[in-house]
């Protein structure tokens, strides 16, 4: 494994993580530090997309996860595929996720699509999109 491909597995599992309430507060101010400063977040779950900066990603998600609202929330990535050129890389993920969503257990997959970029000689995550399977 190419050493540019072992760190975008790094950062994407420490995306992945830094939603995870099962045993430990979520660590999504961690976000600031894998993203660039100009990073976007798309959830295209309905016919409308619901496009965020990284601040108006974080906050709400960290009440969320901390105020009961989700809890035992845990997101993996199932599978992926990542293609890299020069300082560009492109990763489709195959995800399962899982937590009480008031007080309700859920269970879903989806496909995240995840760009990253190579700046100063270090790799960064640009943007994510995501769907859910419905």
């Amino acid at each position: 494994m190419n050493e540019d491909l072992i760190e975008i597995n790094k950062l994407t599992d420490q995306f992945f993580s830094a939603f995870d309430n099962t045993l430990r507060a979520p660590n999504l101010d961690s976000l600031k530090s894998i993203f660039i400063k100009e990073g976007i977040i798309i959830s295209n779950n309905s016919d409308v997309p619901l496009i965020y900066n990284l601040d108006s990603f974080i906050e709400p998600r960290i009440r969320m996860l901390s105020d009961g609202t989700l809890t035992h929330f845990r997101e993996g990535e199932v599978s992926h595929e990542t293609s890299i050129f020069r300082n560009i890389a492109q990763r489709f993920s195959v995800y399962e996720k899982s937590g009480k969503l008031n007080g309700e257990d859920f269970k879903t997959e989806g496909k995240k699509s995840i760009q990253f970029i190579k700046v100063e000689g270090q790799w960064k995550i640009s943007s994510v999109a995501w769907s859910d399977k419905e």
